[in-house]
């Protein structure tokens, strides 16, 4: 059977190219790679949507402003894999959010999740894969949008780790692997895109391998 896997997540996600404001095509974007990585028993579904948040307009509802939401992901599709890749936007200076609050909110998405699939006699419910923001660098830019992120990034890390163990979520650290020195400091470069979708696609065989 197919394995479906819904990456949910914001620009990075997407695909933003970070040079040219447009959207990386299928041979560079993360999600692309990871569903060729994976061959032809898996359908990764790209749910990446620029300037999706945690806390402000929220994910799992869904608002009138046109933001995309979970929900029907979940209804259309039978998943397997849930990767949330979401945070960074939650660290604009105008939400003046702390990571502890931003946290709060990737808890209440899971929770919500866990809750949906809870009152399905037929669903079973899917991997919950959590990815921390990368560690960012304020330039010009995003100067005034940004501004003292790169801090709360390095903090939400932490805090994101603790929620996916609270809620037996696996959790994958971008910190780790993904440094935005170039560009406009936020956006994943073409490389990225490379190194990400080659290690959630060794996290999804490890998880595969040992269920």
């Amino acid at each position: 059977m197919i394995k479906n896997i819904l990456c949910f997540g914001d620009s990075n996600t997407w695909g933003l190219n970070p040079v040219t404001g447009k959207r990386f095509d299928e041979n560079i974007r993360w999600t692309s790679l990871l569903n060729k990585n994976l061959g032809c028993g898996f359908n990764v579904i790209e749910a990446g949507q620029p300037n999706r948040t945690l806390v402000h307009n929220p994910p799992f509802d869904g608002v009138l402003n046109g933001v995309s939401y979970l929900k029907p992901y979940l209804d259309k599709h039978d998943l397997d894999f849930i990767i949330i890749a979401l945070g960074t936007n939650d660290l604009k200076k105008r939400f003046n959010l702390t990571p502890s609050l931003i946290a709060d909110g990737l808890n209440d998405l899971i929770n919500s999740i866990h809750s949906y699939y809870q009152k399905s006699s037929t669903l079973k419910s899917p991997k919950i894969i959590i990815a921390s923001p990368p560690k960012i660098r304020i330039t010009e830019q995003y100067s005034r949008i940004y501004e003292d992120a790169g801090i709360k990034a390095t903090e939400l890390s932490s805090a994101f780790k603790s929620v996916a163990a609270n809620n037996k979520c696996t959790f994958i650290d971008f910190n780790t692997f993904i440094n935005v020195t170039t560009g406009d400091g936020i956006h994943f470069e073409s490389s990225q895109h490379l190194t990400v979708s080659t290690k959630i696609t060794q996290l999804v065989r490890n998880l595969l391998n040992n269920s």
